[in-house]
């Protein structure tokens, strides 16, 4: 499939990386022995497919590679922790664009505990919508579902080169790490390798007893760590995951992501796991790799069997 190549194109560059960069990392030998792991379960679930073609065999190896954005997400902090955090630039760029930091006040003004479990119910929707578009995809549109499936774990891939490459670890890392006291006053001092040993982040805001706000404990629990805030991949794939459901022209698939995307944008804020400039590049990769990938898909892969 298509989108198993982009995987393995990424599997390839970040393993290249981890070479060449093999004594700066903690502990490199895992994160190659990951990517052969990985490498030989997609292949091994192709030749499954080779030998018996059908959809349920088709939707196997693509719900592998929805599984392994588990694996791939915090694996991100393994590589760009070895880089100098960008954190201070970005906060001080927040301050100057907003004179305040949004993150900071925005959970503060808004303190209900309806509003509070709205929030977290768009964060942590994210997932709900990947398998719902994807779904819809492969029951209704099955022609177009390896091109949709394309788009979708492409966007993924492209933010994670990005945040290997950017450093950017977030308000619920970094104000921490920083100092609500400096945060306060404007201050946004550089943390050298704090990260290279911690990873503790804020206690979220919010409505602590909400079942969404729980939800999200646990998920950060399993898997957050400090790394991927610039851009917001949750806002950019979001987004992603509406003009797919646009072009699918299922109205009712579009006016049901539409408002979670909305409250994606919010959310994302409130619960200090992005800054908002990260919000805003977000929408605007989130457009700019709908359309790179559907121009790339037609050009490279189209006709092409899987």
């Amino acid at each position: 499939m298509a989108a198993e190549w982009v995987m393995m194109g990424y599997l390839v560059l970040t393993s290249l990386l981890i070479l060449f960069t093999w004594t700066k990392l903690p502990d490199p030998e895992p994160l190659l022995w990951g990517r052969f792991r990985t490498c030989v379960t997609t292949v091994a679930l192709w030749g499954v497919y080779r030998m018996v073609p059908c959809r349920f065999t088709m939707l196997c190896r693509v719900v592998l590679q929805l599984a392994l954005l588990s694996w791939w997400y915090p694996d991100t902090f393994d590589l760009n922790r070895i880089f100098p955090n960008l954190d201070p630039w970005f906060a001080t760029l927040e301050q100057r664009l907003f004179g305040c930091q949004p993150a900071l006040l925005f959970s503060q003004q808004w303190t209900s505990a309806v509003f509070s479990e709205l929030m977290y119910m768009g964060y942590s929707s994210y997932y709900l919508l990947i398998a719902i578009v994807t779904l819809y995809y492969f029951f209704k549109r099955y022609q177009e579902f390896d091109r949709a499936v394309f788009i979708i774990l492409g966007s993924f891939f492209v933010f994670y080169v990005v945040f290997v490459a950017l450093p950017v670890t977030g308000p619920q890392f970094y104000y921490l790490a920083a100092g609500l006291d400096n945060i306060s006053q404007g201050v946004f001092p550089d943390v050298g390798d704090y990260f290279l040993t911690h990873d503790e982040m804020m206690t979220m805001p919010g409505y602590e007893d909400g079942l969404f706000y729980r939800f999200m404990i646990f998920a950060h629990a399993a898997g957050e760590r400090p790394t991927a805030a610039f851009p917001s991949s949750h806002v950019g794939v979001t987004l992603v995951l509406l003009l797919l459901a646009f072009h699918s022209r299922s109205w009712r698939l579009t006016l049901f992501v539409l408002p979670f995307f909305l409250l994606m944008c919010l959310a994302t804020v409130y619960i200090r796991a992005h800054y908002a400039i990260d919000v805003l590049a977000g929408v605007v990769t989130g457009l700019i790799l709908y359309f790179a990938l559907k121009l790339f898909y037609t050009l490279r892969f189209k006709g092409k069997t899987v």
